[in-house]
């Protein structure tokens, strides 16, 4: 009587490979393939965490941003606080108090006529805007949101051009402050303007800008672009006193509120 010899060993009882032998280039290749589908996976799932899933997601977005200033509160866009961790001189904490809010309004009398002229291209939907000062009352700083009428390609556009012909560092294309009468800010005019920063967004139909001086009410001979005045070892008034940190970081927490904003509204919300 004989006994076949039991599976996965050869003569002489030498353990042997179960199945089929598969050829080194061949692993290799199907590691490959492993490794591919893997990394596609993550990216997709990458995307998803992040809010782009495609075209069409991203255009969703961007036509529920420029929504937003008659379907989200002023509350949610302008906050009566807004923290700035890190964002004074140095990396010092900032804390502005909203002590303003412009009705909401059209752009015919809200910039200079040079400034007007060069937002022309994007278009005015609506404008809004808020003052605050910082937690020593000794800055204003008016912060605004251009809505536009522009699609997305319109805004890359405008984005491209404004940025390569400096368009955000030019003084007689500041913006204008809003001097709300009764505040700390009822002096804050245009002869107040001390530093500014103008920001179009390209995944949004929105212009962010911020203008700030001091609540004193002095006027500024030379003022300076954020960008500038921020710069490390910048020794001129406006830098040394901040006021460009004051802009730049008041205007970054509203965007940022603008962005967490984007989707549906609280009266669609199921």
């Amino acid at each position: 009587m004989s006994f076949g010899e039991p599976e996965g060993y050869g003569e002489q009882a030498r353990p042997r490979s179960l199945g089929v032998r598969i050829h080194p280039r061949l692993a290799a290749a199907a590691a490959c393939v492993v490794l591919g589908v893997g990394l596609i996976g993550g990216a997709v799932t990458g995307s998803w965490l992040i809010g782009d899933s495609g075209d069409g997601d991203g255009q969703d977005t961007f036509a529920a941003a420029g929504s937003l200033w008659h379907r989200i509160p002023v509350d949610r866009l302008f906050p009566p606080t807004v923290t700035g961790q890190g964002a004074g001189p140095g990396g010092a904490d900032r804390i502005w108090t909203r002590i303003a809010v412009a009705p909401d309004a059209g752009c015919a009398n809200a910039f200079d006529p040079l400034l007007r002229k060069a937002l022309a291209p994007v278009g005015c939907q609506r404008l809004l805007r808020a003052t605050y000062t910082d937690a020593t009352r000794s800055y204003v700083t008016t912060v605004g949101l251009l809505f536009t009428t522009a699609d997305a390609a319109a805004m890359r556009s405008f984005d491209t051009a404004f940025t390569k012909q400096g368009l955000d560092r030019r003084t007689d294309l500041m913006p204008r402050p809003y001097a709300a009468k009764g505040t700390l800010a009822a002096g804050f005019g245009d002869e107040q303007r001390a530093s500014w920063t103008v920001s179009v967004l390209t995944d949004a139909p929105v212009v962010v800008y911020a203008v700030s001086g001091w609540a004193d009410g002095r006027t500024v001979d030379e003022p300076e672009p954020a960008e500038e005045a921020m710069q490390s070892g910048a020794t001129t008034s406006v830098a040394q006193s901040g006021l460009g940190h004051e802009a730049q970081g008041l205007a970054d927490r509203v965007e940022r509120a603008l962005r967490k904003n984007v989707g549906p509204s609280p009266e669609q919300s199921s």
